[in-house]
């Protein structure tokens, strides 16, 4: 219970924290940072190897324009995928290291399935936070640091 509290806490705070930030370019719409926070871990194979999946979602994915999410085909391609998203979405752990992104999310709920994975026996980072790039506005929207351990 008092684990629980702590991570209402911690939301609230992230939360509270995001509501005072302000975008980098004038023209972008006026959103709050996300809040970021775990909803699970799963384990999962692939390529005969295992590799545990770490889930994320977005506390206030709702505070985004569908807009936002919206393909871009006059923006560069994602590799092949020329109807990218104008909005793509990248995890780092705390030191700035990129771990995994999202390129094609179609919409601002699909913020509540975000995931990186980390082959079974790696340490993953004590923290990670996630950077929304807004490719049409160049802004960046970065989130709190959220933890690996549920």
């Amino acid at each position: 219970m008092i684990h629980r509290s702590r991570k209402s806490l911690l939301c609230l705070a992230a939360l509270l924290a995001s509501m005072f930030a302000t975008s980098q370019v004038a023209s972008a719409p006026a959103t709050l940072n996300p809040v970021l926070y775990l909803t699970g871990i799963e384990t999962y194979s692939a390529g005969g190897k295992q590799f545990i999946r770490y889930k994320y979602d977005v506390l206030n994915k709702d505070a985004y324009p569908l807009e936002m999410f919206a393909p871009a085909p006059n923006l560069p391609p994602c590799g092949a995928n020329t109807k990218a998203s104008r909005t793509w979405v990248d995890i780092y752990q705390q030191n700035g290291k990129r771990l995994y992104g999202f390129c094609a999310l179609a919409k601002p709920a699909d913020l509540r399935q975000i995931w990186f994975a980390l082959e079974e026996g790696v340490i993953p980072p004590s923290y990670v936070y996630i950077e929304l790039t807004d490719r049409q506005t160049n802004t960046k929207y970065r989130s709190n640091l959220a933890e690996t351990t549920p």
